[in-house]
């Protein structure tokens, strides 16, 4: 079945997780110092994610969520880039942290930040757990990053194969079956 150990590999544990997220939130925190900010999620994946960030920040923050898909039921980004649900308030003139689980090949947060810069933010800037960076194929560097991976199909801590996986604590890679 689908929870089978032998089937995934842990590469982040979730202490070195949390640890992380209160070191990403000191710096967002100290950037953000007397500003309010609108956390933008991008859904399923980075909602773990968020939820931890958020408590991690010292500054006033709002949310709202948009849902894109380059994946489908696959393991390998298609290229092609949809929005399933948009956010459901005005970003102009606002500053805007894009909150994303992982970075693969940089075509779905590359279409994101263009689509979400025309609508006029005062600022945006994106911050990932999970970077993968040798996997890239258009040049995006988030502003701010968790761990950098390796090219391997990761799970967990929010991140998923077909909707399987979410609820795992740590971060691991699927084993081939």
């Amino acid at each position: 079945m689908l929870d089978n150990e032998e089937k995934k590999e842990i590469l982040i544990p979730a202490a070195e997780i949390a640890a992380k997220i209160k070191e990403l939130g000191d710096k967002i925190s100290e950037d953000y110092a007397g500003k309010e900010l609108l956390l933008v999620c991008v859904l399923k994946g980075a909602v773990v994610f968020l939820s931890d960030l958020m408590r991690a920040l010292k500054i006033p923050v709002k949310v709202d969520f948009i849902a894109v898909s380059s994946y489908g039921a696959a393991t390998v980004s298609s290229g092609v880039v949809r929005i399933l649900k948009d956010l459901e308030q005005s970003i102009e003139g606002r500053h805007v942290l894009i909150v994303e689980d992982i970075i693969d090949t940089g075509l779905t947060l590359k279409y994101l930040h263009k689509n979400l810069w025309e609508r006029k933010p005062r600022s945006l800037r994106v911050v990932t757990l999970l970077d993968k960076p040798e996997r890239r194929k258009v040049s995006f560097t988030p502003d701010y990053c968790g761990f950098q991976i390796p090219d391997k199909f990761v799970v967990g801590y929010g991140l998923d194969f077909n909707e399987y996986y979410r609820s795992l604590p740590e971060i691991c890679a699927l084993k081939k079956p």
